[in-house]
């Protein structure tokens, strides 16, 4: 004989808290055991419980018949295979301990650990299957169970405990893996389900009983009562659908709480299905006799009385003194109306069945809701039709957690026999019927996932254009593939010196005749007047090719033209969002369909020839929106030197100091990859060889610095860029001042600043660690300066790029260009802090804090180091 629960017996109330105290301890060092089991020992004994439990189906099927007065032998017997049987297939093959899964793409572990000691409570109109159910689900999971069983079905789930106890011990389990209240209490139930030592409660039971699980401040899993109806629509096999329904009915004496308890039959078929029902044995009370019918079954308060649940349809009919045929299997009741007044309408956990008639679909579903909302919400429901896509449009609107089609509903909703459904003897309600889970209970739902996930690097991409280079490379357009609309966007400058004249040629060259058209008013600012100018042009002219010829102004018109041209509803507030990993940005446009882009840039210096990056202006609010998105990137770039020789001294060489801004930034950014780098360090070299000479006048050079801006641009519109770049931007949208002399003019400070140890450490998975200082000194080993260590190293870089800019006419400070003092300083926090909400600060290779980059701006503003006297 089993030592277990069977010594565990609770005399008087003050034995009943270290009794089960002794209980909890006990399956506490089960629990302790079993965390040592393997997946194979655990599924051993598993397996041996469901046979010996298949093994008692009829025993136990037979005590639980002859204590609890309810439902019939022979159903309970298939209860009883089901519980045991379709569980065990359904679960063997889960895998619930260790790991459970590996991931090696996403680099992610899972692995199972039992919740801890479970409180199980069972129902009387269940006992013995639930009994054996909790009990496979809890032993395949490692979790110990102790039981508190309904007093009306104590010797009967006890019966089912000891057979599934017996087999796990056998099987190799430690004994206090299954232990039981021997005298239940509401008293003994409520202080299990309390117990510190208890890890999680699996109710199923009455709403009072379920709700005590769910107020324990614990894990619970309960399920909540049931009024499915199941809706018979004019084109079902009806035939079919009254025997599934009279199987539910019928199946032990209709206590299964996913039963059907109302039918709701079309006006087209209701006479063919109730004459059905009544050749089935459904025998349908006079209207006379309700009243009496009600009283019998029902609480003056509502709810099924006690005796009532599982008894056959004579007996009920007996009870509320109605004379039926002695073959009655189901009561019938025709009803019109639902709710508190109809209580005939409600639940019935028994063999009575309410019959609604409706007119059609709409009504059906309006009358199948309102006795989901009468004590049914989010159990079961069904219909019987051949339509399937009314199927679905029913199953949408039904506040039900199991929806079920052309099926008997007491079996079907339990899972695994009418569908593949999960099989269980616990339906979760969801929060309609107040429940944790929407779902049928199994094993999964009793263990600890954790997850071990390990390092992995953001998977990244480099996305550019085709980039044709060499002077008089704009002679591509002749052969241009996709090319028969082309739509020129330039400003008026491009026109007096004979540079469009230089792309109609070209195009008039092509081998198929391309017609163009020309919008020439770009103006010195991106705004969403002229941008909405160029669209309805391009909305008449219906262009397959835009060509932008100028400098990045025109370059980001272009865009933001092409864009609206694509997308006339995108989100302007949506499209200025900052993104944390361009690839997951929250507000994402659509890849270009109309048109491709051709950028052919006339300046060297933003790069935007091959990056994602544009801005626009909102005319009516003076709002700028910044814009990055990788469907901005151009699709062809032609880097034709011959465009930047006219260029004004001036700007060539602001352009070509923010050529230098964007390489050396971007080598820097954590961000940055061996992809961008190479591009970076080519450019930067180019730069300091190249920029004095180019604005001399060197065509040569000039070329060179426009080669320059191109690989600054990979690299930037790849690997993004820092702080130096945030300052810029705020620079020019409060003062302003040209993109590049911004640029430059903080690049100094800024690199002093990134330098020197972070006191945030920026988030980037492939920047592994802060390397700012050594990257400064790779770009100065590089250009061939020298330094004993990396901050001198770092120093020669600073004092190279100031040389330059002093070579090229650069004042290196903001006082120097003209932005008055007083009005700085009252701006300085709101600059600080626009800094900060920049873009391109969060691929800064530190985070920035507002208060570094206030001491970064006065800096900036004094030219510490460099200008300042």
């Amino acid at each position: 004989m089993l030592k277990g629960s069977k010594d565990t017996k609770v005399e008087e109330k003050d034995d009943v808290k270290p009794v089960i105290d002794a209980m909890v301890a006990k399956a506490q060092k089960a629990l302790e055991i079993m965390d040592g089991f393997t997946q194979e020992q655990v599924d051993h004994i598993v397996h041996q419980m469901a046979i010996a439990g298949l093994n008692a189906s009829f025993d136990l099927a037979k005590l639980a018949y002859e204590e609890t007065g309810r439902g019939l032998v022979e159903d309970k017997v298939i209860k009883n295979m089901f519980a045991t049987e379709e569980i065990w297939h359904s679960i063997k093959r889960d895998k619930t301990v260790g790991i459970i899964e590996n991931d090696k793409e996403h680099r992610l572990i899972k692995v199972a650990e039992p919740l801890g000691v479970l409180a199980g409570v069972t129902p009387v109109t269940n006992p013995t299957s639930t009994a054996m159910f909790k009990s496979l689900i809890a032993l395949k999971t490692r979790n110990p169970i102790i039981f508190g069983f309904h007093p009306q079905a104590q010797k009967c789930s006890v019966a089912a405990a000891k057979v599934m106890l017996k087999a796990a011990v056998e099987a190799g389990a430690p004994e206090g893996v299954i232990q039981w209240v021997e005298k239940p209490s509401i008293e003994a139930t409520s202080y299990l389900m309390n117990n510190e030592g208890v890890a999680s409660v699996l109710a199923t039971g009455g709403p009072g009983m379920v709700k005590a699980a769910y107020s324990t401040g614990k894990p619970a899993l309960g399920v909540g009562p049931g009024n499915g109806p199941a809706y018979i629509e004019k084109t079902a096999n009806i035939k079919r659908a009254v025997n599934d329904i009279m199987i539910s009915k019928t199946f032990d004496n209709g206590m299964v709480c996913a039963a059907e308890n109302s039918a709701i039959v079309d006006a087209d078929i209701y006479t063919e299905v109730k004459s059905l029902l009544e050749k089935n044995k459904v025998f349908f009370i006079k209207k006379a006799d309700y009243k009496k019918l009600a009283d019998a079954m029902f609480n003056p308060n509502g709810g099924v009385k006690g005796p009532i649940a599982g008894q056959s349809a004579l007996a009920i009919a007996k009870l509320a003194g109605i004379k039926v045929p002695d073959d009655t299997k189901v009561l019938g009741v025709e009803l019109s109306k639902v709710g508190p007044n109809e209580p005939l309408s409600a639940e019935k956990l028994s063999p009575v069945l309410s019959v609604f008639k409706v007119a059609g679909h709409k009504e059906g579903f309006e009358k199948a809701n309102e006795l989901l909302h009468f004590g049914g919400l989010g159990h079961t429901v069904g219909i019987h039709t051949m339509d399937e896509d009314l199927a679905t449009e029913f199953g949408i609107k039904m506040k039900a957690s199991r929806v079920l089609v052309n099926t008997p509903a007491a079996i079907g909703g339990i899972g695994n026999l009418y569908n593949e459904m999960i099989p269980s003897l616990t339906l979760g309600t969801g929060s309609w019927g107040k429940n944790s889970i929407s779902h049928n209970v199994s094993s999964f739902d009793l263990l600890n996932i954790k997850t071990i996930a390990q390092r992995r690097n953001n998977m990244q991409w480099i996305k550019q254009p085709r980039v044709y280079y060499e002077k008089t490379s704009v002679r591509y357009l002749e052969d241009l593939q996709g090319m028969k609309r082309a739509f020129i966007v330039c400003d008026p400058v491009m026109v007096q010196l004979g540079y469009v004249d230089t792309i109609t040629d070209e195009l008039k060259r092509s081998k198929v005749n391309v017609e163009y058209s020309m919008f020439s008013d770009v103006d010195n600012i991106v705004t969403t007047d002229i941008v909405q100018r160029g669209v309805t042009q391009m909305n008449l002219f219906k262009p397959d090719t835009i060509i932008a010829l100028g400098g990045g102004t025109t370059m980001e018109t272009a865009k933001d033209m092409w864009l609206f041209y694509e997308h006339p509803d995108v989100d302007l507030f949506g499209a200025k969002q900052g993104f944390i990993d361009i690839r997951k940005r929250t507000y994402k446009f659509p890849k270009p369909e109309k048109a491709q882009f051709v950028a052919i840039p006339t300046t060297f210096g933003s790069g935007d020839q091959v990056t994602p990056f544009s801005s626009i202006i909102d005319t009516k609010t003076g709002t700028k929106y910044p814009i990055a998105d990788y469907a901005l990137t151009p699709d062809v770039a032609i880097i034709d030197s011959q465009f930047v020789e006219t260029m004004p001294k001036d700007i060539m060489a602001e352009s070509g100091m923010d050529v230098l801004t964007n390489a050396v930034e971007s080598y820097v950014a954590n961000m940055a990859s061996d992809y961008t780098r190479p591009s970076a360090l080519q450019a930067i070299k180019l730069v300091f060889e190249n920029l004095e000479k180019a604005v001399a006048g060197d065509k040569d050079a000039q070329e060179e610095m426009h080669n320059a801006s191109t690989l600054a641009g990979l690299s930037y519109g790849n690997a993004f860029a820092g702080v130096a770049h945030s300052i810029t931007d705020v620079l020019t949208n409060v003062y302003g001042i040209r993109h590049g002399l911004a640029s430059i003019v903080a690049l100094p400070q800024v690199i002093n600043y990134n330098f020197e140890q972070p006191t945030k450490m920026t988030m980037w998975p492939a920047y592994e660690s802060f390397r700012a200082d050594s990257d400064y000194a790779a770009i100065a080993s590089y250009i061939g300066l020298s330094g004993k260590d990396e901050r001198a190293l770092k120093d020669a870089l600073v004092k190279k790029i100031v040389d330059l800019a002093h070579a090229v006419g650069i004042k290196l400070s903001l006082k120097d260009n003209y932005i008055d003092k007083k009005d700085f300083d009252s701006k300085l926090d709101d600059l600080a802090a626009a800094t900060f909400g920049d873009q391109f600060s969060f691929t800064n290779p530190k985070e920035p804090l507002i208060s570094e980059l206030k001491q970064v701006l006065e800096d900036t503003y004094v030219g510490k180091g460099i200008e300042e006297k």
